[in-house]
């Protein structure tokens, strides 16, 4: 069975955080789907077809990490229904420091209450 992470965020822009929670994560997951919010109530610096544009830039051409275990896509519902459409159980989050765990853990917490079988995983960017 193929084991499948979904990687939800704004990504506005890409940043080495995201990237190094990439990197750790193909270690891990066979593919990962890299979502990148579209919802309407945010102000972002750049829009959903140009931050597709900077992540796929700069993990396939910058990078060159394998397009077969990447998948870079724009959402604007709820992640666990991403989740569903991509036969994901896991959703990656990075954590560059402890004040980060407290959102975080209630997110996973909601996600949780909204579907049981999907599991929230926790990596850590490195320091850099």
């Amino acid at each position: 069975m193929i084991k499948i992470a979904l990687y939800p965020g704004t990504f506005d822009p890409i940043t080495f955080g995201h990237i190094d929670v990439i990197k750790k994560g193909l270690k891990l997951f066979d593919k990962i789907v890299i979502a990148v919010s579209d919802v309407d109530n945010k102000k972002y610096l750049f829009n959903s077809k140009e931050r597709i544009e900077i992540v796929k830039k700069a993990l396939f051409s910058d990078l060159k990490l394998n397009k077969k275990k990447i998948l870079v896509v724009s959402f604007s519902s709820l992640t666990t229904d991403l989740c569903k459409k991509y036969k994901s159980s896991i959703i990656l989050r990075g954590l560059r420091a402890v004040s980060d765990f407290e959102y975080e853990f209630q997110l996973a917490g909601m996600n949780k209450k909204l579907n049981s079988k999907i599991e929230t995983m926790f990596l850590m960017s490195d320091v850099e």
